[in-house]
């Protein structure tokens, strides 16, 4: 079973149907907090949904695509990351995260992300990965800084939240640059 330290108490592992009850549980603390950043169909409120929307990632998985990681706090479910898109005959990824508030602010996102990159471009060998984040998201835009991804330019008007339109930034890192600055992971 793959698990790995991210920080005191914080582990980082697969996140999977059979966990549907602990996810639904951690989105009815999360939801309020993510639903403006995050896709529609990603919230659930129900065991029902919370197993569709893994059972998605799973299927994705499976197919080489798409994967999702749960990040647990002391046993507790707390947030996660995730390869939003994964298209290895293009050599192209997207990671994305979520955090419940109680969660936010340890450095779990960004010490995650480090270890998908890594995976992303040294077991796989991709090209390039993306951050795509909401302009006003300080966070998710601070997250993508500290990884040294750079901003390729503003998708305007293109994320719809409760009826309002948000321009979303695309920031990008590719395998060449990110060699030259490559964080130290320990293991």
């Amino acid at each position: 079973m793959f698990e790995t330290l991210v920080g005191d108490g914080v582990v980082l592992k697969p996140l999977e149907p059979w966990h549907a009850g602990e996810f639904a549980e951690h989105m009815s603390r999360a939801g309020d907090h993510i639903r403006p950043w995050v896709g529609p169909t990603f919230v659930t409120d129900t065991v029902d949904g919370a197993r569709a929307t893994l059972q998605r990632y799973a299927t994705a998985t499976a197919n080489d695509g798409a994967r999702i990681y749960g990040l647990w706090n002391d046993g507790t479910l707390v947030g996660g990351v995730m390869f939003v898109a994964f298209d290895p005959m293009w050599g192209n990824c997207e990671v994305g995260c979520w955090l419940e508030p109680g969660a936010v602010g340890a450095g779990f996102i960004t010490r995650s992300v480090e270890l998908l990159m890594e995976w992303a471009f040294l077991e796989r060998g991709m090209s390039r990965v993306e951050w795509r984040c909401r302009t006003d998201n300080d966070r998710s835009v601070a997250v993508a800084r500290r990884l040294e991804m750079r901003s390729e330019g503003v998708l305007r008007s293109s994320w719809v939240y409760d009826g309002n339109r948000y321009d979303k930034e695309v920031f990008s890192i590719l395998r060449t640059e990110w060699m030259s600055t490559r964080p130290v992971i320990a293991q």
